[in-house]
């Protein structure tokens, strides 16, 4: 397997990695502030990060060893989506994500790998375009808000005098107005893509 391609598959393994850390807590009903709780933060925040770090990595080793190829454009947009909506669906367990943003979210994520299964049947490989690039950097950063909010909860912080329900309601809405900026920009993006290479789909239509 080249380099490039196992930057990415590190990003599909971890998926089901951080969604197990994630949901271990809730599914045996740990205490905020027991270990479990604890070990999952301690666990989940820096994973996630190395995780979305292995995308800036794929491309890089990708360029520096001429690695380019159709696949890994089709590969790459296919882990971060894997990634992300797995973390999406632990945020709308919790209460973090809306799910009127969710779903749409889904539903365009879907959408976007028919129009790449289509083009690349055609002998296109649709790749990542900006605005694209633009959307997955506030996916990556709405994660860390939502994770940031529910490290406060399991590590019992919270409680601490200053961080008041009124603090953590403020931060909840911040959490979800970044939420709604990635319904606009992915939408924004999907709208690109469909300019540049909706051609292929009305033909295979």
């Amino acid at each position: 397997m080249k380099v490039s391609n196992k930057f990415t598959m590190a990003r599909v393994i971890s998926s089901p990695i951080l969604f197990l850390i994630y949901f271990i807590p809730i599914w045996t009903k740990a205490a905020p502030g027991s270990f479990l709780n604890i070990a999952s933060v301690v666990l989940s925040i820096p994973l996630l990060a190395a995780t979305e770090l292995t995308d800036y990595f794929d491309g890089h080793y990708a360029r520096l060893h001429g690695e380019v190829s159709d696949f890994g454009k089709m590969f790459d947009p296919f882990a971060d989506v894997f990634l992300h909506l797995s973390m999406f669906t632990c945020f709308v367990f919790s209460g973090y994500m809306p799910v009127c943003f969710y779903i749409p979210i889904l539903y365009r994520e879907f959408s976007q790998n028919f129009l790449r299964m289509v083009a690349a049947k055609s002998g296109t490989a649709i790749a990542a375009r900006k605005g694209g690039k633009v959307k997955t950097v506030f996916y990556v950063a709405s994660c860390f808000v939502a994770l940031v909010q529910e490290s406060l909860v399991r590590t019992g912080l919270v409680e601490i005098p200053g961080i008041t329900d009124f603090a953590m309601d403020i931060f909840r809405y911040i959490g979800y107005g970044f939420f709604g900026v990635c319904v606009v920009l992915a939408y924004t993006s999907f709208i690109d893509y469909l300019k540049n290479f909706g051609k292929i789909l009305k033909e295979n239509i």
